[in-house]
């Protein structure tokens, strides 16, 4: 221990920001748990859509989404997302809504904006379209 201090008394920039990572790291996961946003697996989709009546709402271009999508999954365009458009979802706002994109990354924007819209149970699927492909699950192809 006596080390620690006397390093941490040596090198304080380098302590400084080791303190400042440590830190950044805790708030980071306090925000990721209290976030009315949560990632899902695909197992947990299947049961939102299949047990609760979930909707998937897939991000995708239209072109990838005609290509393969999950099977009774509505496409959502970036125009209307951009517009907050959500008209075609009204009837879902109280049902669990699973926000689709290619890899997940850009379906938490448009969750955040759709719970701003006023829907009240809204997750992504961890992964997106590559998780539920990469576990063999069925699709619509056409």
């Amino acid at each position: 221990m006596d080390q620690l201090i006397t390093f941490a008394g040596n090198h304080t920039l380098l302590s400084a920001a080791w303190t400042a990572i440590v830190v950044m790291i805790i708030i980071i996961t306090i925000r990721i748990q209290m976030s009315p946003i949560k990632k899902i697996s695909t197992q947990e989709l299947t049961f939102l859509v299949n047990r609760q009546e979930g909707v998937i709402v897939d991000i995708r271009t239209e072109k990838e989404f005609k290509a393969s999508r999950i099977i009774d999954s509505k496409n959502l365009v970036k125009e209307k997302v951009t517009n907050n458009d959500f008209a075609t979802l009204e009837n879902y706002k109280d049902k669990p809504i699973i926000v689709v994109c290619t890899a997940g990354i850009t379906a938490a924007t448009v969750a955040s904006q759709m719970l701003k819209a006023g829907f009240t149970k809204v997750s992504l699927l961890k992964g997106g379209m590559n998780s539920w492909v990469n576990a063999g699950l069925p699709l619509v192809k056409k």
